[in-house]
């Protein structure tokens, strides 16, 4: 879908690129190695703890009214206690050992931060049971091996960054700088989700909108601009692009405005030759798939006709495939109308027929 919207990464699974492989599956070994240095310097313990204890911990913190988290019971476990665990097999997580003394740091959307994160939670899973690590550790250890200069993140992850900065301590590596955006939301400033149904990317691409309006309306409503517009293209928004004018406000995504946005950004591909020509093409599609026998002449296919369509309704039309609407099919298809229905307009149908087809000439008459 970034390739869909013009935005396609550096390197991926699909494209390759110097520090993959980009698959959480595919680096599980480099993720163990890390929680192993962390527990071998003693910043990491194994936990044993069961699901129903943890369950235990939760539903008493609720119910004495306090925030629910792990007690750091396995913390205190002594070697011989951790070895006979393992050597029964025990299913157990590694968690990160918290400590106090958080380091502020300067986000560059909020400022100074600091989150004194060990009074306020237990120590967190990096490894579950399964293998596989939590967005804590994969992070850090991911931006680290790939040489990552700025983490650019929602801000429901700032609480957290105090805790990653504490896991860059713990192997000595250098952070990067992080940016902290402030949320999407709709328009009534309630939180974008999943069952909406109409948030996925696939619902607009089947409802016929242009990528370019999609980015466009979207940083339209954020900040990071000196002046926000509709119609800007992407070369635009990347050189008019400031992280330092990235507010802290969330922004109100009103896509009862994307239409408009569509329809502005229909009008400047039409006025593009190349991205005309693409329109073409996908015009053409939608012809031969909504049409197909019905087209008696191969001609409307032409690419100078479909043009001249595009030239003509340009600036009236939000989506290229209003233009295979039922109110636009007499461009592709001969109208047709039964007798029956001829008849129902004038009695004398057949007397007024023989008087024009007089004066057609022979080979323009087609059988109705």
């Amino acid at each position: 879908m970034l390739e869909w919207a013009g935005i396609p990464p550096d390197e991926s699974p699909r494209r390759g690129g110097a520090y993959g492989p980009y698959q959480q599956s595919q680096r599980l070994e480099l993720y163990r190695e890390a929680a192993q240095t962390l527990v071998s310097r003693g910043m990491a313990y194994r936990c044993f703890c069961s699901p129903q204890r943890l369950e235990l911990l939760k539903k008493e913190a609720l119910r004495s009214r306090q925030t629910p988290r792990y007690d750091n019971r396995c913390r205190h476990l002594r070697s011989d206690q951790v070895e006979e665990k393992l050597g029964r097999s025990q299913p157990h997580v590694i968690r990160f050992r918290l400590e106090e003394g958080v380091e502020p740091f300067e986000d560059v959307v909020f400022g100074w931060n600091r989150h004194e994160v060990a009074a306020v939670e237990g120590d967190p899973v990096i490894i579950k049971a399964d293998g596989f690590p939590t967005y804590h550790l994969a992070n850090v250890v991911d931006d680290h091996h790939m040489h990552i200069s700025h983490v650019l993140r929602g801000t429901e992850w700032l609480i957290s960054t105090s805790k990653h900065l504490l896991m860059y301590k713990a192997f000595g590596w250098q952070p990067p700088t992080f940016a902290h955006l402030p949320l999407l939301l709709n328009k009534d400033g309630s939180k974008l989700s999943k069952r909406q149904g109409d948030i996925f990317i696939e619902h607009f691409v089947a409802g016929g909108y242009l990528p370019e309006s999609l980015l466009d309306i979207i940083t339209n409503c954020g900040s990071g601009f000196t002046n926000n517009r509709p119609g800007r293209t992407l070369d635009e928004l990347i050189s008019e692009f400031d992280v330092t004018k990235i507010t802290t406000h969330s922004a109100l995504l009103d896509l009862d405005k994307l239409p408009d946005f569509n329809r502005i950004h229909l009008l400047q591909r039409i006025g593009d030759d190349g991205k005309c020509r693409s329109l073409v093409r996908d015009l053409q599609g939608h012809i031969e798939q909504v049409y197909g026998p019905q087209i008696e002449d191969k001609d409307v296919l032409h690419q100078e006709y479909i043009e001249r369509i595009l030239q003509l309704r340009k600036g009236h039309i939000t989506y290229l495939q209003e233009l295979v609407s039922p109110a636009y099919s007499y461009l592709w298809v001969r109208p047709t109308v039964s007798q029956g229905q001829l008849q129902q307009v004038s009695a004398e149908f057949n007397t007024i027929l023989a008087l024009v087809l007089e004066y057609v000439p022979e080979q323009t008459i087609h059988p109705l």
